[in-house]
């Protein structure tokens, strides 16, 4: 009786280590029994919703480091085949900024291709000017980042998990607001997906990626799961908010759910004009961030270039304004190079710091000899101040509008270990110079200034100005040359005219960090119309 009793407890004890789990295994587990079991997730074939999204900028402040500017809201309809693993939403998107706007279009995305019908940005690509209706394929960078986001989002990953235990490892314990949750990361191609699950009923409750920001360095992206509802027995959350190093970037409320619903084929299929040539996903470092919060503003440039579409031209160039002055353009962001007797000025640092190595570069070979030793920023918004790190690290003073100093201080001492331009290391002795009123450059030979002016924008934005060309650089309050000219001013035209008055200068012409060039003549002439 004694060797029975011995012989089973034995054998209960081999059971019980063969069904055991590592501690990672068993939180994917615990959340796929939370979420319904895996039958009930196994036996998803269609997944459908409906919901709205609201979403806010925090590098298009009004005051560096301020209250983030109101982008977006929308409404869409999602509807995904977990067989194909083909996802289709169709939005209404309702910009608050850049300017009020409406965006209808579809997204399909799949395994190997994505497609947008319709106009969803400003910043439309070549393909998509040409193609009537309004179409383009998606590139590799957005089709990378949609892959990423709605895997993450999907109620199918924890299935995916338990299925791939290999790419599954414990990640301890993460604490974020004074809680400790334990956690999971799961490897997935070239990106790790970080999984916080709620300790107390095992659902998940965050699932967090290490990204880069051009502005912030290395930053925590966070979708926030809450309001858990079953739908045709599987568990979802209603609820959704992305966190930008933990500040609310989206709100995503999720109106209605359907599991098994019939779903056309043809409505996941991407016509073969946009599919055949279409790039492949991307891999390595992308920026997703960029891409991304782009599309929260519609001014997103679908490119696997992020500054300048492929299909339309072979990249950033060049262009002489007057003798010791060059435009770089070719790409959706422009800088302005302005030499001196030894030394270069550049006026903004846009997109990234790879966009700035290509700057830095093409001076060199322009300008043997002369360093960069000013960056004069116009403002401090992402997209115009995304590469002041390259600039940083070759020995320039930072040249920024009145109070905006001390938010680049705070940029230069983040950590950016993800940078893939640029190595890590220490910025903080970075000299850094507020504009007042204005600065003038004078080396014997050419003056060049950077004035602030007054606007709605940003504030302490800067315009540049070299007075023997009679040139001066502005930056989103006027695209000079990006279009005709208005009948009237609006309130960013009508900053421009009063700050040039105010400042004393003769500009004939103007070039843009958007835009090209253009007279300054005709848009003074319509102040008081």
């Amino acid at each position: 009786m004694k060797r029975a009793g011995l012989l089973l407890a034995v054998s209960l004890i081999v059971v019980s280590c063969a069904t055991m789990r590592p501690p990672g295994q068993e939180l994917v587990a615990r959340a796929v029994q939370a979420m319904g079991g895996a039958e009930v997730l196994a036996g998803v074939k269609t997944l459908s919703a409906k919901g709205t999204v609201r979403q806010w900028e925090p590098e298009q402040s009004m005051v560096p480091g301020g209250e983030m500017r109101f982008a977006c809201e929308s409404t869409f309809e999602l509807a995904s085949d977990a067989g194909t693993n083909a996802t289709r939403i169709d939005w209404v998107r309702n910009f608050a900024y850049p300017a009020p706007r409406t965006f209808t279009f579809s997204e399909i995305v799949t395994p190997d291709a994505g497609y947008v019908a319709g106009i969803d940005s400003n910043g439309r690509t070549k393909q998509s000017l040409d193609s009537n209706p309004p179409a383009h394929a998606m590139s590799g960078l957005r089709l990378a980042t949609s892959q990423r986001e709605l895997r993450r989002g999907s109620s199918l990953l924890y299935l995916e998990m338990l299925k791939n235990p290999d790419r599954v490892s414990s990640a301890g314990a993460v604490t974020v607001g004074g809680i400790a949750y334990p956690a999971v990361d799961y490897r997935t191609g070239d990106q790790t997906l970080t999984v916080l699950f709620d300790p107390s009923t095992g659902l998940p409750a965050r699932i967090r990626t290490l990204d880069y920001d051009n502005i912030w360095g290395d930053v925590t992206y966070d979708l926030v799961f809450a309001d858990w509802q079953t739908v045709d027995g599987l568990r979802v959350a209603a609820s959704r908010k992305y966190e930008l190093n933990g500040r609310t970037v989206v709100d995503i409320k999720l109106t209605d759910g359907k599991v098994n619903a019939p779903l056309a084929a043809e409505r996941l299929t991407i016509p073969a004009a946009f599919k055949t040539g279409a790039s492949k996903p991307a891999t390595g470092p992308v920026p997703y961030q960029w891409v991304i919060r782009r599309q929260f503003i519609g001014t997103y440039l679908d490119s696997d270039a992020p500054s300048y579409d492929t299909r339309a031209t072979s990249g950033l160039r060049l262009e002489e304004r007057a003798p010791g002055v060059q435009h770089v353009v070719g790409g959706s962001h422009h800088s302005l190079i302005v030499e001196m007797r030894d030394y270069l000025i550049v006026f903004d640092a846009p997109v990234s710091d790879g966009h700035s190595n290509w700057i830095l570069n093409a001076a060199r070979t322009k300008y043997p000899g002369k360093p960069v030793r000013f960056l004069v920023l116009t403002h401090h918004h992402m997209d115009h101040a995304g590469g002041v790190r390259v600039f940083a690290a070759q020995g320039a003073t930072i040249v920024v509008g009145q109070g905006n100093g001390e938010h680049f201080r705070r940029v230069l001492a983040a950590p950016f270990k993800r940078n893939p331009d640029l190595g890590a290391r220490d910025l903080t002795a970075t000299p850094i110079a507020e504009v007042v009123d204005k600065r003038l450059f004078n080396d014997g030979t050419r003056e060049v200034g950077a004035y602030v002016i007054e606007n709605p924008h940003a504030t302490g934005l800067l315009i540049g100005y070299v007075a023997d060309a009679r040139l001066g650089f502005v930056t989103d309050i006027w695209s000079p040359g990006a279009g005709p000219m208005p009948d009237k001013l609006n309130p960013n035209l009508a900053a421009l005219v009063t700050g040039v008055k105010k400042a004393g200068i003769s500009p004939q012409r103007f070039a843009g960090g958007h835009g090209a060039v253009a007279d300054y003549a005709p848009l003074a002439a319509l102040e008081g119309k």
